[in-house]
Order: structure tokens, then C-alpha cells, then sequence
């Protein structure tokens, strides 16, 4: 049995890697998740600007989604990177990185 599932199935924590690798697995399910979500507000941004047509208003507030939608990706690519490379870093092989199918 995998630590993470040791974890999983005893519901404590038993060491620092594990913690880790709790807070490491938790990190990589939901940064995809959050991904799509900044990836819809560009995309959202983008429809705001097209559709505006001759409101300054509204291309102003879908130019607006869209820089927040780049931004947000820049962060949370930059975080995923930062785990992936703090964590080869201070672990290397040792820590157990599951796969997403």
C-alpha cells in the first residue's frame, strides 16, 4: 500500500512526508480545477470585449476579465510549478507523486 493510501485510510498523519504528500496530492487535484476556471474568465473576458460592439463600457469590463483571466493563469501555473519543483528539491524520489488519470 502507497503512503498517500496509508494516509487516506487511517485518516492521521504519521510523519512530515506524509503531511506533505497529503497537502501535495489535495494541491494537485484542485489546481486543474482552478485552471479551467481563470481559463473561462479570459474566455468570458473575450466574449465580453467582442460582443461590447460600441459600449466603452463593456469592452472595458471584458478587457478587464481578460487581463484578470492571464493573470490568474500566470499564478497558478507558476504555483504548480513551484510545488513540482520544491518538492523534487527537498524529496526527490522519495515522495510518492500520484498520477492523474
Amino acid at each position: 500500500m502507497q503512503p498517500s493510501s496509508q494516509v487516506a485510510a487511517s485518516g492521521s498523519i504519521g510523519s512530515f512526508n506524509d503531511a506533505v504528500q497529503l497537502v501535495y496530492t489535495a494541491i494537485n487535484q484542485l489546481l486543474p480545477l482552478i485552471i479551467s476556471l481563470t481559463l473561462l474568465v479570459f474566455i468570458w473576458g473575450i466574449f465580453k470585449f467582442v460582443l461590447g460592439g460600441d459600449s466603452e463600457e463593456k469592452r472595458t469590463e471584458g478587457r478587464a476579465f481578460m487581463i484578470y483571466g492571464i493573470i490568474g493563469l500566470a499564478v497558478m501555473v507558476s504555483v504548480w510549478g513551484l510545488v513540482h519543483i520544491l518538492t523534487s528539491t527537498l524529496f526527490g524520489s522519495a515522495l510518492i507523486v500520484p498520477q492523474l488519470k
